[in-house]
């Protein structure tokens, strides 16, 4: 097993608030169609509904994510669907104070140890990308 964290970003919010936001992902596709068209360029092809994300890449296509398990109000955990190899992704929320929370990603995958200096920096990018995404659309 490899894994994978984001940097934890603070954000102005509540842990609670954010907990809430992330366990309905359906509000959070509204905060991306919101975003400037140059922002939303970079965050690629995203799609949210209320209990998945799908992202698709050029390199792999399209992965599904599904929200498996919420421990309320720290953290959320999103299986894959459609994936070549067994894959999580977990989204922490830790309180720093009455209204601001630092938010970590991390991606937990089954690799054989022989391919992880090839696909490993594709999924620290991956998990990196992941954490810019949900600061960006918790503001």
């Amino acid at each position: 097993m490899a894994t994978y964290k984001s940097k934890p970003a603070r954000i102005n919010r509540s842990a609670r608030d954010l907990y809430d936001r992330f366990s309905d992902m359906s509000r959070l596709q509204q905060s991306l169609d919101e975003l400037p068209e140059e922002q939303r360029k970079q965050v690629g092809d995203v799609k949210f509904t209320a209990n998945s994300l799908k992202i698709v890449t050029p390199q792999v296509g399209e992965i599904a994510f599904v929200i498996k398990e919420r421990v309320e109000p720290s953290k959320i955990v999103f299986g894959t669907e459609s994936s070549p190899v067994p894959l999580t992704m977990e989204v922490d929320i830790t309180p720093a104070g009455e209204e601001a929370a630092d938010v970590e990603t991390r991606i937990d995958v089954e690799i054989p140890a022989i391919v992880r200096p090839i696909i490993g920096p594709q999924l620290q990018k991956a998990a990196d990308k992941f954490g810019e995404l949900i600061a960006g659309l918790s503001i």
